[in-house]
């Protein structure tokens, strides 16, 4: 009786080490979570473009085609990556954060620019031309989970930076749970914002009350305009953190004269207002002056990109 006693006393005193690191997992993972927030309202901002022009019955399939992938780049890919450049090779995060930002830059710089100077995709115009919505579809999730990886990569990589944890396992545990966690919240909320319209269309035939419908009608006029929101707002972000991760990086590697005066150009114009708008004020201004710088660069990337980079690779798709 004296050994169960005691066999049962081991299991109790492991089950509370198992419940306190749990408990410092989740703490951990919240710690980093609330680091990676710039990103994750880029990825939510953004996803909902990719639904746009198919079928309402198409649209939670394409955004669960999406978070599968989503949820592969984060744990199979990414983490594993994350777990072995921390601990055998930290000194690569930082230009491969900034290439990451790079390619924000890019994607934010290229859609202004199309608004600007509009020309056509001969991808698009030849699926227009074949009529092939299933093709159509295909390229949309391939291009969705492509940005979404540069996406993942940014948010599992400030919150591997975030995370103060005792050994490789705690980081590997607290990272799964950001990578998960925040994949639920994106796509959830996504999927929440594009299904909003039938949800007004069904409140708009079908409910009880005088209100009810004319919250549906509502619903349904007000949608159009929230997605076009939706994908400005994702631009900026883009722009945004982009520019920031470039002028961080640039302060890690040396050269932060850039980041140092759009720190003091922020500082002066929070103090330039009165006490209570100061901070908002602060961040206001060196988001914005991230952004312009990140569109700055995304201009600069453009032609390397569409000239250089892409026959490159489309080359090697040729060959291959």
């Amino acid at each position: 009786m004296s050994g169960l006693l005691a066999l049962l006393d081991d299991v109790a005193g492991i089950a509370k080490v198992a419940a306190a690191s749990v408990d410092d997992v989740v703490a951990a993972a919240g710690k980093a979570g609330a680091k990676t927030a710039g990103v994750i309202i880029d990825d939510a901002a953004v996803t909902p473009k990719y639904v746009q022009g198919f079928a309402p019955a198409r649209e939670l399939p394409i955004i669960w085609r999406i978070a599968r992938g989503s949820i592969f780049n984060k744990i199979i890919l990414l983490l594993p990556v994350a777990l072995l450049l921390a601990n055998f090779a930290p000194w690569l995060i930082t230009p491969l954060l900034m290439l990451g930002g790079s390619y924000l830059c890019f994607e934010g710089a290229e859609k202004i620019f199309h608004l600007l100077f509009p020309h056509g995709s001969h991808v698009i115009d030849e699926d227009m031309k074949v009529k092939d919505p299933g093709h159509l579809e295909e390229q949309k999730v391939k291009g969705a989970i492509k940005t979404d990886f540069i996406l993942s990569a940014e948010i599992m990589t400030i919150a591997l930076a975030a995370i103060e944890a005792p050994n490789i396992w705690m980081q590997a545990a607290t990272l799964a749970v950001v990578g998960l966690g925040v994949t639920l919240a994106v796509y959830g909320s996504v999927a929440l914002i594009v299904k909003m319209d039938d949800v007004g269309l069904f409140l708009a035939r079908n409910a009880p009350t005088p209100i009810g419908r004319g919250l549906g009608r509502g619903l349904v006029k007000a949608m159009p305009v929230v997605m076009k929101v939706l994908s400005i707002v994702g631009t900026a972000a883009m722009l945004w953190v982009g520019g920031s991760i470039i002028i961080h990086g640039l302060e890690v590697l040396g050269f932060g004269w850039l980041g140092h005066q759009i720190h003091d150009m922020a500082y002066a114009a929070g103090h330039a207002v009165s006490a209570q708008w100061e901070g908002a004020v602060e961040w206001i201004s060196k988001a914005t002056m991230d952004g312009i710088f990140g569109l700055a660069w995304g201009f600069v990337l453009i032609p390397i990109a569409t000239k250089v980079v892409a026959p490159i690779l489309s080359r090697k798709s040729e060959t291959h």
